[in-house]
């Protein structure tokens, strides 16, 4: 194991004449949760897809534990998990069936109790023999987290992990994110367009705008950097005005 879990150097993906990400450069550490923020069209799903390997970088290297993506996708792979919202595990099988099924695919030891345990932390028992495709979104999303959770990824991806959930529900799934990264050695990449949600979960962020990276920083310091009250009106300023931020 390195000292980053995840590190991107100058990537870049293009898209005929259109850039959509340019040399994006940063590493995350273990124990971190790191925000990457930005508004709709700034880089960050085509970012994500790059570190799952699902899209090829037409510049730069991705590193999972010092592994190149696109070099040996497979074991870089192995290491990760992802959830997002538009990612939901297959309808036309039941929970505990997905689980099994994701399980095996990444060689889960001891499959049979790493599932009962996940169905008892998400609140899943009582859906466990339940297509998944009948469930409510926030179910479903629960779920789909469970399965993020199956492997002990060392990078975990979340992408609006808590967007479909009621508060009480994703404060708990919130509390849940935070005490994985902090107790284990993993790291977790978190994007989301709740800044109150960020600013309580993430220890450090990362803002893109046009595919580059604009600002880096805590949180909760990082918007009084720039005049702004909070992080809601930082990230206005930067989908609306990237070119007026300036550091007092």
């Amino acid at each position: 194991m390195t000292s980053s879990i995840l590190e991107l150097r100058k990537v870049t993906k293009v898209y005929g004449e259109t850039v959509a990400v340019s040399e994006v450069s940063f590493t995350l550490r273990p124990k971190e949760i790191l925000g990457l923020l930005g508004p709709n069209g700034a880089g960050k799903t085509t970012t994500i897809d790059m570190i799952l390997g699902v899209l090829e970088p037409t510049g730069g290297e991705i590193l999972i534990d010092g592994i190149d993506v696109m070099k040996n996708r497979s074991e870089a792979v192995s290491r990760t998990n992802f959830a997002a919202v538009y990612a939901q595990v297959p309808g036309n099988l039941t929970v505990a069936q997905n689980l099994k099924i994701f399980g095996l695919l990444y060689g889960v030891p001891n499959l049979k109790k790493r599932i009962g345990d996940l169905l008892a932390e998400f609140d899943l028992e009582r859906f466990k023999d339940t297509k998944c495709g009948v469930l409510s979104s926030g179910e479903q999303t629960r779920v789909s987290l469970a399965k993020a959770m199956l492997n002990n990824p060392r990078l975990l991806l979340l992408d609006e992990p808590t967007a479909s959930l009621d508060p009480s529900t994703a404060q708990i799934i919130r509390k849940k994110i935070k005490e994985y990264a902090a107790n284990g050695t993993g790291g977790v990449l978190w994007t989301s367009h709740n800044m109150h949600e960020v600013a309580e979960v993430c220890d450090r962020i990362l803002f893109l705008s046009h595919g580059k990276i604009l600002l880096e920083g805590n949180p909760k310091t990082l918007p009084r950097e720039y005049g702004k009250a909070n992080l809601e009106e930082l990230f206005i300023t930067i989908a609306r005005e990237p070119l007026t931020l300036e550091a007092i």
